[in-house]
């Protein structure tokens, strides 16, 4: 019996041995702004299914891993569901269409895995007969075991317009037992588990257009997909993909640690197999850059990540565990992913900080549960609301388990129908926002104008000028034309780096280029027109702008140095996540949980600052990917190259995979100075930095801003400083003053709010309204109230704009009135909430004018109170 490993290495080496590229899994992170996370095998190839890229390959074959969420409640629940999958496919880019795709699928289950033909069946489009016959004809599938379905089942399109086709899926029998009856069939209402699709085979060849109707696509695509998890639990006669050894091993180590045992109850199965899947999810988010967030992908990993601590504390485990199963996970899924071992530590240590926080959320939430359902009580109610279960749940992270199991004990009911009612509005929002893989088909003029010229001939390299042809002139707005030609030196907009400028020319016209774009390595120059026309054909002269050339090249280099730095001086972990090099400044996004300390920029901008000082070679070679890699050369995460790639070296520093300008030495590059640290995203930190002549003016507009706050404290700048240091000095003097005298000025104020007391019940009571005080001058005559009191209630508030609120108790009467309590509903007449202890709260509100109103509720609830 084959292994996962073993059958996903067999898939690549079948469709290697058929001519196929393999390319190694891309990033969960796509290079993808619709997207969040990589959720299909073909997601790192949409470029090249677009024809927005040339692919190096048409021919290739992935083991892909994988992200989806939509169904995340399914997880655990049913034999198939999953958050982490990995995905087996085979693509072909113009090459190879249904008769190839079809037959080697068909040769790779029946032949490799071995698995029973008899048992096989396959579905197709309902106006496919074409694939039906293939499957017939040339396979030798039974025509009474190919079902024709619709749309919804057997089509794929990337939406209302653009890529689409019809697909072919291929189904295992699992038997008549799983099935609605003996007439049970494949496509049967019933929706039993009988039948399980374990692979999909899209045939991609129409272009669907406004009105409808169907465009053959200029060249042909195919993309399909394999469950990784699904074929092993077939080849492997599990009932479901857990018990496949991808997963089980780790269940097992999750079952241990619960001190629980699988197969007891499903119950406890349930959550076993939550944590198991949920782990492995945790484990390839984080390795890929991704870190616990509120918004984002950093919210699904957050959501993924507290479900299984959730789960555990189900099965009575209370400990911070989830970041001990880590270690099971990646020894179980180094095989394909050797990445894993060396982020192992830093992936831990994420995981164990989000584990504590949530730790803390999980008390919280039992605590509010056991108020709402004190509050429920005194009100003589015995169920708790569905909209607070679901916003115990969806806000606060605590589960509906859990809050069912705490008003059990304590005979409140909750509805799981109506908590379940409110789960399914929040995912049709989720699915309205939903966005899909693909948002255009092809582009017909670039895959008609590669046919016929092939790609543009770049010399950018090595030349500043050159002689060209134009192939193709387009008129475009604003006096500007789109000018491709059939060779060029300016470089296009990519890999973060900024295009050139400069101008094209000929003896009847003049222009400027203001930008150059490329698609299908097609250059396409956007100019301005200066004078004259152009006709296509015609021969011009491209010039390059070579001093903004020469600042991009600077600040190119020094990207490649800092990131070399931060992984020295951060971590391994850290990973470029997108760079922005023009000729004013450099712009670096990289992964990473925190913000850096000041003595960690000051060790990049040193490390870096040194390299430029040695006055390294940088060296353009051009190798073997393989080699490549073997080398240590960094690559960009989810970009696919062909077997030959372009290496930039820096000395002996740093080594990175890319295709932009660079300088000839590192002295060139001037001084670097870091501008700006930042985060943008959660998980993702930003570096701005200049260098060269960008340097020099930073330093000239730091000495002019030095110069302007030395003449403002009259002195000169080196002894700013000092000056700085006194005034500090001078200001902490005189706050303790203002402390002082507002100290005096709360005794007075108490003393006078003492003879203006009034008696509720034998109870004094003290309500003050005031205009712009402190909140913190409320606090201090609230404590001098009841200090003078002894037995008292104190409620105070401000119009500061908006509403202050102060409240206390003397301890003698919390069991009467809280002040926390008091204070929540005073907060709501002011549009705003709060709440606290007993003794003492605090809140505030939107509405400041609205204060006298909320204080004359004060005293309404404490004649009802006390």
């Amino acid at each position: 019996m084959l292994t996962g490993n073993q059958v996903r290495t067999k898939f690549i080496e079948f469709f290697k041995d058929k001519l196929h590229k393999h390319y190694e899994s891309a990033s969960l992170i796509p290079d993808d702004e619709t997207l969040l996370l990589t959720v299909a095998g073909m997601v790192p190839f949409k470029p090249f299914f677009l024809g927005q890229k040339e692919a190096p390959h048409s021919r290739v074959t992935t083991y892909q891993k994988c992200i989806r969420t939509n169904d995340l409640d399914n997880v655990g629940r049913t034999a198939r569901h999953h958050t982490f999958f990995e995905m087996l496919g085979n693509f072909s880019f113009g090459d190879y269409f249904k008769k190839e795709s079809i037959v080697w699928s068909w040769e790779f289950i029946t032949e490799v895995l071995k698995l029973d033909k008899s048992k096989l069946w396959i579905t197709v489009y309902k106006d496919d007969q074409e694939s039906a016959d293939i499957w017939h004809e040339i396979v030798g599938v039974p025509r009474d075991r190919i079902v024709f379905l619709g749309e919804a089942d057997n089509w794929w399109a990337a939406g209302p317009t653009g890529s689409c086709g019809p697909c072919s899926e291929i189904h295992v029998d699992q038997g008549e037992h799983l099935g609605c009856g003996p007439d049970c069939k494949l496509g049967c209402e019933c929706e039993s588990d009988r039948y399980l699709e374990i692979w999909n085979l899209v045939f991609t060849e129409w272009n669907r257009m406004e009105d409808g109707s169907l465009q053959p696509l200029p060249k042909k695509n195919i993309d399909t997909g394999a469950g990784l998890e699904r074929i092993t639990s077939v080849v492997q006669n599990k009932k479901n993909n857990f018990e496949t050894d991808l997963l089980f091993p780790i269940l097992e180590e999750i079952a241990k640690k619960c001190n629980k045992k699988y197969g007891e109850n499903d119950k406890t199965d349930f959550s076993l197999k939550v944590i198991t899947d949920h782990a492995r999810a945790v484990t390839f988010l984080v390795g890929d850059g991704v870190l616990p967030s509120n918004e984002g992908r950093g919210y699904i990993l957050r959501r993924i990540l507290r479900r299984a601590i959730r789960h555990a504390r189900l099965l009575g485990n209370e400990e911070l565990f989830l970041n001990t199963i880590i270690d099971k996970v990646i020894d179980v899924m180094k095989v394909a992913y050797e990445d894993l071992e060396e982020k192992k530590e830093y992936i831990k240590k994420v995981v164990l900080i989000e584990e504590e926080k949530f730790s803390k959320t999980l008390d919280q939430g039992i605590k509010l549960v056991n108020d709402e359902i004190l509050g429920a009580k005194s009100r003589g109610e015995t169920k708790l609301s569905s909209e607070l279960v679901f916003k115990l749940h969806d806000t606060f992270g605590f589960p509906y388990e859990l809050t069912e199991e705490i008003c059990n004990e304590n005979e409140i009911t909750v509805s799981y129908e109506e908590y379940k009612a409110k789960m399914e509005e929040q995912k049709e929002r989720a699915r309205n926002s939903r966005e899909v893989i693909f948002e255009k088909g092809q582009d017909d003029f670039i895959e008609t104008f590669y046919d016929k010229y092939g790609k543009t001939i770049f010399l950018g390299y090595e030349d500043n000028e050159t002689e060209a042809i134009a192939y193709s002139v387009k008129e475009l707005d604003d006096n500007k034309l789109q000018l491709i030609f059939d060779k060029t030196v300016f470089y296009a907009e990519s890999g973060g780096q900024a295009a050139d400028y400069g101008l094209v020319s000929s003896s009847t016209f003049k222009g400027k280029i203001v930008d150059v774009q490329k698609q299908k390595e097609i250059f396409m120059h956007i100019v301005e027109v200066v004078s004259g026309e152009i006709k296509k054909g015609e021969k011009v002269t491209l010039e390059i702008d070579t001093k903004r050339r020469d600042s991009i090249r600077r600040n190119h280099t020094a990207t490649h140095l800092l990131h070399k730095a931060l992984r020295s001086v951060v971590g391994e972990h850290v990973h470029q996540a997108g760079s922005l090099v023009t000729d004013e400044r450099l712009r670096f996004d990289f992964s990473h949980f925190e913000s850096l300390t000041t003595e960690q920029i000051i060790e990049i901008e040193r490390l870096v600052n040194e390299q430029i000082f040695e006055n390294l070679k940088v060296q353009i070679n051009h190798m073997d990917i393989e080699e490549a890699k073997t080398k240590g050369a960094q690559a960009l995460f989810g970009d696919k190259y062909g077997d030959i790639v372009r290496v930039v070296e820096v000395g002996d520093y740093s080594m990175e995979l890319c295709g932009g300008t660079h300088v000839d030495n590192t002295g060139e590059i001037g001084l670097f100075n870091i501008v700006a640290e930042q985060g943008i995203a959660a998980g993702t930190r930003r570096i701005e930095a200049t260098t060269g002549y960008g340097t020099y003016k930073t330093v000239v507009e730091m000495e002019n801003e030095l110069d302007e706050i030395a003449d403002v404290l009259k002195t000169d700048v080196k002894g700013l400083g000092k000056k700085v240091q006194k005034l500090l000095q001078e200001f902490k003097d005189v706050q303790k003053e203002l402390e002082r005298a507002n100290s005096k000025l709360a005794t007075f104020e108490a003393g006078s709010l003492f003879d203006n007391a009034i008696e509720i019940n034998g109870i004094k009571v003290i309500l003050k309204a005031f205009e712009n005080k402190e909140a913190d001058s409320l606090r201090e005559i609230v404590d001098k109230a009841k200090d003078k009191l002894k037995s008292c209630v104190v409620v105070l508030g401000t119009n500061n704009d908006k509403a202050v609120f102060a409240v206390g108790v003397t301890k003698d009467l919390t069991d009467k009135v809280k002040a926390g309590d008091l204070v929540k509903e005073l907060a709501k007449v002011t549009g705003g909430n709060g709440g606290g202890r007993p003794d003492f709260a605090q809140a505030g509100g939107k509405e400041g004018r609205l204060v006298p109103e909320a204080l004359d509720l004060a005293k309404k609830i404490l004649e009802e109170k006390l």
